[in-house]
């Protein structure tokens, strides 16, 4: 996975100490409450970071780790045992490093583009991928918008007409990756940005969309899809706008 671990590693096993249970002075040894080693600001302050360590690690850690013992023994007994869960899995990944010397790329959802990420994210972590993936061709489709200012088509009709070709008309901006210098290079590229564009919205947002009882994405082949949408962000961001 695209993560330090042992940083990751060092982190986790911090916040583990400063959680370590034991029993509160001044209360009878039959009560099930816990205290905790270190101080509840402490504390508090390493969950910041334990936490987004989890969400890359685990990303279903909060509905996955039962939070039944937090009320009765400790606040933190769901994050703790989501760190030991957490741990094991990077302790397992470097193991498999070093033994098979798995040199792949790694692939990290937060490293695509900011607009398929950000709009992605928080139905990511809680485990919904499918929608995940819908949610940053909204975000993508919405920015292209602003970036055009057109709110009359959208999706596949607006992808259309930024990448179109064809000049640039009153009320219908282009989307220009290169100069227009007439060249077969210049049409290429327009049209396959715009083939792309219509494969994006026409072959997955709609059937995530509008498919009922579809099961849920794999992880893999939604960071898949993810990654599509990421690269047509790219695209439309570092594209310039073509007035008439």
């Amino acid at each position: 996975m695209s993560i330090d671990i042992a940083w990751a590693r060092a982190e986790l096993s911090s916040f583990l100490k400063l959680t370590e249970l034991r029993s509160p002075p001044g209360l009878l040894s039959a009560s099930s409450r816990m205290s905790n080693r270190g101080g509840e600001r402490e504390i508090v302050a390493g969950a910041q970071v334990v936490e987004q360590i989890l969400d890359r690690v685990l990303p279903r850690w909060r509905t996955e780790v039962s939070d039944d013992r937090n009320m009765a023994v400790n606040r933190w007994c769901q994050h703790r045992e989501a760190v030991q869960r957490a741990d094991a899995v990077l302790l397992r990944d470097a193991e498999v490093r070093e033994r098979l010397g798995d040199d792949a790329p790694q692939l990290s959802a937060a490293a695509m583009h900011r607009w398929a990420w950000d709009g992605a994210r928080s139905l990511w972590r809680s485990g919904h991928f499918r929608e995940a993936v819908t949610a940053a061709a909204r975000k993508v489709n919405a920015e292209t918008q602003n970036k055009v200012d057109r709110r009359d088509v959208s999706e596949t009709a607006l992808f259309q007409s930024v990448f179109s070709k064809d000049a640039a008309k009153p009320g219908q901006p282009r989307l220009r990756l290169m100069a227009d210098d007439s060249s077969d290079t210049f049409r290429s590229v327009h049209r396959g940005a715009m083939a792309f564009a219509e494969g994006c919205f026409a072959g997955i947002r709609n059937p995530n969309s509008h498919e009922d009882g579809l099961p849920e994405l794999p992880e893999h082949e939604a960071l898949e899809q993810l990654a599509a949408f990421s690269v047509l962000a790219r695209w439309v961001e570092s594209a310039t706008v073509d007035n008439a």
